[in-house]
């Protein structure tokens, strides 16, 4: 598998995050979504990933700077077609140590804590990630689940 930085310009990944989006308020109640749409997702303080296998998208991910010292972790997404393949677990790789690279010290990350996310929270605490409280600008939310992981 590949991993690039993408400019979400094809139509693979517009796709993919439109899926994203959709599944998010399927799930949630609206004023707890927090994924970002594409225009947001292509913001100077956020790098975007995808991962390929030969011509095929099988996921992505991105990192958000909060601060010199702090980052968070959005848009994590396996395509259906590639899901307990270890997408998920490449990208969360892949943006740990570029987060590691880029010297935070703690990097965080907001998801749902009822059953759809469950495959999310456990891949997440495997790679060191404990429960914490709302970071950044976000509120205490029954539909979130916040976490963080120290990297020094």
């Amino acid at each position: 598998m590949k991993i690039i930085v993408d400019d979400l310009n094809g139509e693979e990944i517009f796709n993919l995050l439109n899926e994203h989006l959709k599944d998010m308020y399927a799930v949630s109640p609206a004023e707890s979504v927090h994924a970002l749409d594409i225009d947001e997702l292509k913001h100077p303080n956020i790098t975007f990933w995808s991962i390929w296998e030969n011509e095929k998208l099988a996921g992505c991910g991105a990192i958000k700077e909060l601060s010199n010292t702090e980052a968070e972790i959005k848009s994590m997404r396996t395509s259906a077609e590639f899901r307990r393949r270890g997408v998920a677990s490449t990208m969360l790789s892949h943006i740990v140590g570029e987060a590691s690279k880029r010297n935070y010290q703690t990097l965080y990350l907001e998801t749902g804590p009822v059953d759809y996310f469950r495959p999310a929270v456990e891949l997440y605490k495997r790679f060191g990630f404990e429960e914490c409280g709302p970071f950044a600008d976000y509120e205490l939310d029954p539909f979130s689940l916040f976490m963080k992981k120290d990297l020094q």
